[in-house]
């Protein structure tokens, strides 16, 4: 199965749930979408069906798994398959204390071999792609050449993809949320990774936060993966079908979207679902259009209160609707 990795929305722990997930389906038809990261013994020990639940509108969708035995890695691939997800990915980036405690994530770095053997057993057990998602370094191991000795394997192994977020991390000493952002970014060294591995397909992820700057990576890399710019501002992606890959693109508003969205909210609140649990990644949908503090507010408080589809029907009254294609991006 060939998957087209354009263009992504990055795997991001506590915001690329299945909500998230759909509310971007109808903003974007084609850009490739992450879960969060689900460790294979959370699918293996707990409840694999909750946590794998998807809409089928959620298509094309991928699993992120962490881990590093693998058994349970090619376990947690065979459930990805059985449950129609189009893609598995492991997790070489995440730098989390918790992560690390459970030897995997950007720790793996450091065991090549490790996340070689997890691809084989994974691509053994299952026909569709298992791809890897890494960083550039970690900690002292932030040479070019440390980065190739990761790669080697990983690629002899048969991984169908890489991502790459062109920052290293430090495994100690900096917090997730810094690890994000303080490291610098090489963007260069992505690049000069694909001239020495032409055969792989390598997607670059980390501080892009426009479709003009993806267009530009687009000369030296396969794929571009977007990852808090697009969850701050949805609405970012709403001309990436057309200018990446010359398609209608779903051609609704803001307002068109959000109450595309209601029958889908109503739905889960009927499941019990709280109702924050789906507004809280709606709050940057009208990122720059007039009202956008009061749709926030509104939707803030209505949560909290426990209200239902009328705090988002309410919210939308706050503000005033800009057209279906995206405002103008800076160069």
């Amino acid at each position: 199965m060939t998957l087209d990795r354009r263009l992504s929305v990055a795997p991001m722990m506590d915001c690329t749930d299945r909500h998230q997930r759909y509310l971007m389906r109808l903003i974007t038809a084609r850009t490739l979408l992450y879960t969060e990261m689900i460790t294979a013994r959370a699918l293996i020990h707990g409840d694999a069906a909750g946590l794998l639940a998807y809409d089928a509108f959620e298509h094309p969708l991928a699993l992120q798994v962490g881990g590093s035995e693998p058994a349970e890695m090619a376990a947690a691939a065979r459930m990805a398959e059985d449950h129609g997800y189009a893609e598995v990915n492991i997790n070489v980036g995440c730098p989390s204390d918790r992560v690390r405690s459970g030897a995997f994530g950007a720790c793996l770095m450091a065991a090549p071999d490790t996340v070689a053997e997890c691809v084989r057993a994974m691509r053994r057990a299952v026909d569709i792609p298992v791809t890897v998602k890494t960083r550039i370094g970690i900690d002292d191991r932030d040479r070019y050449a440390d980065l190739v000795g990761f790669v080697e394997p990983v690629v002899e192994a048969g991984i169908a993809s890489l991502a790459v977020h062109a920052r290293k991390a430090w495994l100690q000493g900096l917090s997730p949320k810094e690890n994000r952002e303080i490291p610098p970014l090489d963007h260069e060294r992505v690049y000069r990774l694909k001239r020495d591995f032409p055969n792989l397909e390598i997607v670059l992820n980390g501080g892009i936060r426009t479709l003009t700057e993806v267009e530009r990576h687009l000369h030296h890399v396969d794929g571009c993966m977007l990852g808090r710019a697009v969850y701050a501002d949805p609405w970012l992606l709403a001309a990436a079908d057309a200018r990446l890959w010359g398609a209608a693109g779903t051609g609704r508003s803001r307002a068109d979207v959000v109450r595309a969205y209601l029958p889908y909210v109503r739905a889960r609140l009927a499941e019990g679902v709280p109702l924050h649990h789906m507004t809280r990644h709606m709050s940057g949908v009208f990122s720059g259009c007039p009202g956008a503090r009061g749709w926030r507010r509104t939707l803030a408080e209505g949560a909290a209160r426990r209200g239902g589809v009328e705090v988002i029907e309410a919210a939308l009254a706050q503000v005033e609707d800009l057209p279906a294609v995206a405002r103008a991006e800076p160069a």
